[in-house]
């Protein structure tokens, strides 16, 4: 019994020591600063995620696409410095990252995933080497995820059906896209960036830039 006890016990700490050790990103913008945590599990992801911002290459770039109750994306180098109406989201580091789909993961509000171009050309589901954004979406009914579950010919998970009946996101997105963290400080400021005036390309009219990123805890 007693040992039985202490495995309980070891496998809540090595839970707790994941937990502890998981990478924080402040990230500080013109409307606000948001904080997210970077999954251990996707780890090619988070540790690309790292070496861009110690690298600083996020500093100064926009939130170039944003779309309410949808999500808002960031990530584009291109983007520093842009003119006004000049499309956006074509730009990388010059690289692509493998897929790294999980299924404890998926796109409740405030989901951090990277973004990536089409199945059309991009069958593998590779995603951008920069590029990301944090899902917001809406609240669902057990019936619309029913309706999601026969049109995508999936099946929701508990969790899934909890979150997206409680806190919301974007289910639709699930195991198309690798998320690989989550925005644990800040839902307002990704709320108020939704919900600013964009263009015909979903690009805000006033520019929210990224000031700066920092590890804040490793």
């Amino acid at each position: 019994m007693k040992s039985i006890v202490l495995s309980f016990v070891l496998i809540a700490l090595a839970v707790f020591t994941i937990n502890a050790q998981s990478t924080h990103v402040k990230i500080s913008t013109t409307m606000g600063d948001i904080t997210v945590m970077l999954y251990d599990e996707t780890p090619k992801h988070r540790d690309n995620f790292i070496k861009l911002v110690e690298d600083n290459f996020y500093n100064g770039t926009l939130f170039h696409r944003v779309i309410n109750k949808f999500m808002i994306q960031a990530g584009d180098p291109n983007s520093k410095d842009a003119p006004a109406g000049a499309a956006l989201g074509t730009g990388g580091p010059g690289y692509t990252i493998e897929a790294e789909f999980n299924e404890k993961y998926f796109h409740k509000k405030g989901a951090l995933a990277a973004a990536r171009q089409g199945d059309n050309v991009n069958p593998e589901k590779r995603s951008s080497g920069s590029q990301f954004y944090i899902a917001q979406g809406n609240v669902y009914t057990d019936h619309q995820l029913d309706m999601f579950e026969q049109r995508l010919n999936t099946t929701f998970s508990k969790e899934q059906r909890d979150a997206y009946c409680t806190v919301g996101g974007t289910p639709h997105l699930d195991g198309g896209y690798t998320v690989f963290g989550e925005l644990i400080e800040g839902m307002d400021v990704l709320d108020a960036i939704a919900k600013v005036e964009v263009d015909a390309r979903s690009r805000p009219k006033e520019d929210v830039k990224i000031l700066s990123m920092e590890i804040i805890k490793k």
